[in-house]
């Protein structure tokens, strides 16, 4: 991308430096967060593009790089990215459509790598509309369950007490109730308050030893890099000094996600989830968040989880599905580390739909 007043940077912004970037803009989220790719990632795997207009930065994107063998050929895996609606700024799609072609010159076509994006947007929402015109040379995946994030997300633009005569009928019960039961709700970003969020949890699991992904020791690493102002914010409820439950979640730019809960073994009969709940949106008001992301449902696998989200009466949501990108020369060295890319990204696609899928981009092209 060869202009006087576009610049594309990779890899020249530091760790500070990217904590620094990501709070300039209101799709901000912890994915794309410098404390977040260097635990879960490795900063050894990341690359971080910047893309500047007349000097000013007005997209930003991190990826994870995988190569599996010492060979030119792998994956540029960028998860909730890029960055481009900048604080106080106007949609402006252009910016989107020149950080899709500056990531698909320097990872596709330069780096000899399959591109897989997973878009923060949200199917027929305008920024949907934007993400898809930006990423046109990119191939959709089929949408199936393994790579679909299904949500339910409360706008927090009315009032409090609108907001509460939304609940469902029986979830604001619980939650009258749940404010009857002397609890007392401790907040912060702490390693204490982690720590006893932790305790919480780890009852929780053993009580249901339920199959998770999440690694809630790592998530206790990322908290330690954030900085302060972009740390997650843990709620912990507590009858006298007894913890009963805990809420961790992430709000940045304009946006907040629900990441973490759990219910302690003497907290199943205190409703503590949803004063928990209450009090965050509360807060969250507070700080001018506009959306909350109730984090991933699945009614079939996990019915419970998915009425407690409903019962917030927020808009049942599905992200866009991922796009993908690569060279004909790549395809048949990915498809040949089918395994390989499976066992790397928890959710993509087997071999062969692979190779399917790179067959139409080398037709395509």
């Amino acid at each position: 991308m060869q202009s006087t007043d576009w610049q594309v940077e990779v890899d020249q912004a530091s760790s500070a430096l990217w904590s620094e970037l990501v709070d300039l803009f209101d799709d901000a989220n912890i994915y794309q967060t410098a404390a977040y790719g260097s635990v879960r990632w490795g900063e050894k795997n990341l690359s971080r593009v910047v893309l500047k207009r007349a000097g000013e930065v007005v997209a930003i994107a991190q990826l994870r790089i995988v190569r599996p063998t010492p060979f030119k050929f792998g994956i540029a895996y960028l998860r909730w990215g890029p960055l481009w609606e900048r604080h106080g700024q106007r949609l402006d799609p252009e910016v989107p459509a020149r950080m899709a072609r500056a990531i698909q010159e320097e990872y596709v076509e330069k780096g000899k790598l399959l591109v897989r994006v997973i878009p923060n947007a949200f199917a027929g929402s305008p920024r949907a509309a934007i993400m898809r015109d930006a990423f046109s040379n990119f191939i959709p995946e089929p949408q199936k369950q393994q790579n679909t994030y299904r949500t339910i997300v409360l706008d927090l633009g009315p009032t409090l007490d609108d907001l509460r005569k939304k609940l469902d009928k029986k979830w604001r019960n619980q939650l009258t109730r749940s404010e009857k039961n002397d609890l007392r709700i401790v907040t912060g970003y702490g390693t204490q308050e982690y720590g006893a969020f932790c305790d919480i949890y780890r009852q929780m699991y053993k009580r249901k030893q339920f199959e998770t992904t999440v690694d809630v020791e790592e998530f206790g690493r990322i908290q330690q890099m954030l900085p302060d102002h972009q740390r997650m914010r843990i709620l912990i409820a507590y009858r006298e000094a007894l913890p009963l439950a805990g809420l961790v979640a992430s709000a940045m730019g304009n946006s907040a996600i629900y990441l973490l809960g759990a219910t302690s073994d003497d907290g199943l009969d205190s409703k503590g989830a949803y004063l928990l709940q209450w009090t965050l949106i509360k807060w969250l008001k507070e700080h001018n968040i506009k959306n909350y992301d109730l984090g991933g449902i699945d009614p079939d696998a996990n019915p419970g989880v998915y009425h407690f989200k409903r019962g917030f009466s927020g808009t049942d949501m599905y992200q866009l599905n991922p796009f993908f990108a690569s060279t004909s020369a790549l395809s048949s060295g990915m498809v040949k580390a089918g395994l390989v890319v499976q066992r790397t990204l928890r959710g993509f696609q087997g071999p062969i739909a692979l190779a399917r899928s790179l067959r139409q981009l080398s037709a395509r092209n």
